[in-house]
């Protein structure tokens, strides 16, 4: 449990209320909430729940994956590697095909090596980007904005579509508020996400193996045709 998970319930309470509000009442004019809605076409409320899903521990088998990969590769290596006493023309063909295959899998376990390195950097993302979140709904819930959202006045179809609370804070604006800061923050995870697969691209792409096109021959100089 991180701090987010602890913060959950509250949290989920709070910007499951901004999102009751902004859908009755809306936004202020020009407020910077709206650029941020139309970005990430999500409520706050629902930006929070998602983050909360979001969990590292689900990428941590990559490691163990990438071992059992890597000693895939050696064994089948050590196969390739192992040329026995054949000698002549063919022999010497074939050599040249196994020392094309056993650089692929050499390549396929540098590829199985950056996919775990690739795991453990979004793993990393989702911790610090959990982390972002947890420090922003500690500050919006100690605010001014979030007591006059949670004291603002409920009717049979939920918050108050508009109103002063005592605080003197208007609602929509409090709402707004909050629902901003949140989603500024999952827009900024967002963008670090982005970034991931076009920084590791080079390093992920799809790997084919090209076959030697040395000619494999007959032990009476024929040629076998791959």
């Amino acid at each position: 449990m991180d701090v987010l998970d602890q913060l959950a319930e509250p949290a989920v309470a709070l910007s499951g209320r901004v999102d009751d509000l902004l859908a009755a009442a809306g936004a202020p004019d020009r407020h910077r909430i709206w650029p941020l809605l139309r970005r990430l076409r999500v409520l706050p409320g629902d930006a929070v729940r998602a983050m909360l899903g979001l969990r590292p521990e689900a990428l941590a088998d990559a490691a163990e994956v990438d071992a059992e990969l890597r000693r895939a590769y050696h064994e089948a290596g050590a196969v390739l590697a192992d040329g026995g006493s054949w000698q002549g023309p063919a022999a010497e063909a074939y050599a040249a095909h196994r020392r094309g295959l056993a650089g692929h899998l050499t390549e396929l376990s540098r590829r199985a090596d950056a996919t775990a390195a690739y795991a453990e950097a979004v793993a990393g993302w989702i911790a610090e980007s959990r982390y972002a979140l947890a420090r922003t709904l500690a500050d919006v819930l100690a605010s001014a904005e979030a007591v006059a959202v949670t004291t603002a006045r409920t009717g049979e179809s939920g918050p108050a579509s508009s109103g002063v609370p005592p605080g003197g804070l208007p609602v929509e604006s409090a709402a707004a508020e909050i629902g901003a800061r949140i989603l500024a923050t999952v827009a900024e995870a967002y963008d670090q996400a982005e970034a991931l697969p076009r920084r590791w691209a080079a390093e992920l792409d799809l790997l084919e193996h090209r076959p030697s096109e040395a000619p494999v021959l007959r032990a009476d100089g024929g040629r076998i045709v791959l």
